[in-house]
């Protein structure tokens, strides 16, 4: 990235100008010992390691498991930066689910021409069998990880929506937990609102979206694709950390036409399963016919309303990166007011005006796959050589409908801990929000990822990022 380039740096104004959220954490960082925070950071690295918190590349070998660097600065945020935030997000989740129900319905959104009929009749996460379909409690999106960016000091945009199966909440977890072991004094002296209710808090959720006809105390559990799927290690943590049983597809079955998991003492029926495992492998009686990762004929119970499947089925839809371009219409049409938070110009492939505009300017932009996640198949123009620019264009070309581009965002930095002291890096944040017919709730933080190569704005885990603990302020 061109190095006269300005960004902003939530921690410092100036080279020696702290923000205020950073204040009491700068006091305190002055007076330690570098050589002690150089050795706390490879304290880190060794609990991770021992906890096994890593993660696969696809592509590669499983022995290639790799850790996700951690890095011991946190990322703070005030309480009216949060207030803000939290309320453009819960908007958001309260649109994405409505406009879910109604394309699985009456389809209002298209009839009124906000969006364009074909960006659903032809897209591949749109669900024919979810068609007149309504989850328990009407809840769509049970879990969701929304990608938040930011510019400026009250400059947020939402980069992506992830409403499929949003990952990354084991690691807010894990980093929290790793910086109240290394530095218990530090949340003496500042009050950082706390995260480690999330695991109850999810269960408590899952558990108010079991169907109706669910007597007693709802029986959640985690369906996993298995140990090669590159998040088992946050299928197998969630589910010891609320208490509910890990399962994969060969654990369940149909029984009396419910969802039974097979136990030490016979099958026992689900009520709520988070499952992990995408669309189209969750049932080969409904989907791919060569699924082993689902449970044949879990479809069929859904539809008649013995099972809540988290998140529901089809709710992919609402992660497609064209369709995210007309999230501020969706908004607004659902709500009734605009959006809060705002979107990045995002630029449609599929049009013709948008393409050449995108091919002319390739090099100023980054372009995304409508269904992409993790940073695979994306260009980040800028970065790109000529080769790779040339490459990416014909792909473009050949495929326009697959590729939305965007501008080249001036992402804010924070500090991470390297060798000569603190050094600017670029970063994101997924806050997650559980969703239930009692409410929206959101955890004050969430997983912050940091590009950890200077100037890099690629901060995903799989292309070389790493993580930190994100502090909400009390006030």
């Amino acid at each position: 990235m061109p190095s006269e380039r300005q960004y902003f740096d939530e921690m410092l104004l100036g080279s020696d100008n702290v923000r205020v959220p950073y204040a009491e954490y700068q006091k305190w960082f002055a007076n330690e010992d570098p050589t002690r925070l150089s050795k706390k950071s490879k304290e880190a690295e060794a609990f991770f390691r021992r906890t096994g918190i890593t993660f696969n590349v696809y592509g590669q070998a499983a022995a290639q498991e790799r850790l996700i660097p951690f890095d011991l600065i946190p990322r703070i945020i005030a309480n009216r930066e949060w207030t803000k935030l939290s309320k453009g997000i819960e908007q958001r989740v309260q649109a994405i689910n409505a406009f879910l129900h109604d394309i699985y319905h009456r389809q209002e959104i298209l009839r009124a021409g906000v969006v364009p009929v074909e960006l659903i009749s032809r897209n591949e996460a749109f669900l024919p069998q979810m068609i007149g379909v309504t989850p328990p409690g009407s809840v769509y999106t049970h879990i969701v990880g929304t990608d938040i960016v930011r510019t400026g000091e009250d400059d947020f945009f939402v980069l992506e929506d992830n409403a499929r199966t949003p990952s990354g909440v084991s690691y807010m977890l894990e980093n929290r937990e790793t910086m109240l072991q290394m530095f218990p004094e530090l949340f003496s002296q500042i009050k950082v609102q706390p995260v480690s209710d999330y695991p109850k808090n999810l269960r408590r959720s899952l558990a108010a979206c079991a169907p109706d006809n669910c007597t007693g105390k709802p029986t959640v559990a985690i369906l996993t694709p298995g140990i090669h799927n590159s998040a088992y290690f946050e299928h197998s943590f969630l589910a010891d950390q609320m208490g509910v049983e890990l399962v994969e597809g060969h654990d369940l079955r149909v029984v009396d036409g419910h969802i039974a998991m097979r136990t030490t003492e016979g099958y026992k029926v689900i009520d709520v399963l988070y499952r992990r495992v995408d669309d189209d492998y969750l049932d080969p009686l409904n989907f791919k016919p060569e699924s082993m990762l689902g449970v044949p004929g879990i479809m069929d119970v859904y539809r008649a309303g013995n099972i809540t499947i988290a998140n529901a089925p089809g709710t992919g839809i609402a992660d497609d990166k064209a369709l995210y371009s007309y999230m501020p219409e969706i908004v607004e049409f659902y709500t009734g007011e605009k959006a809060i938070l705002k979107n990045v110009q995002t630029w449609r492939c599929s049009e013709t005006d948008s393409l050449a505009y995108v091919l002319e300017h390739l090099a100023e932009l980054v372009v995304k796959e409508v269904h992409g996640s993790g940073g695979y198949g994306m260009l980040v123009g800028p970065a790109a050589s000529k080769k790779e620019l040339t490459s990416f264009a014909a792909k473009l070309q050949k495929n326009p409908s697959n590729y939305i581009a965007q501008p080249t965002l001036s992402l804010s930095t924070v500090p991470i801990f390297a060798k000569k002291g603190l050094a600017p890096r670029h970063v994101d944040l997924r806050p997650f929000v559980l969703v239930s017919p009692k409410g929206i709730s959101i955890t004050p933080g969430g997983l912050t990822r940091v590009a950890l190569k200077d100037g890099s704005l690629v901060v995903n885990s799989s292309q070389g990022g790493g993580t930190k603990d994100t502090w909400v302020l009390e006030d």
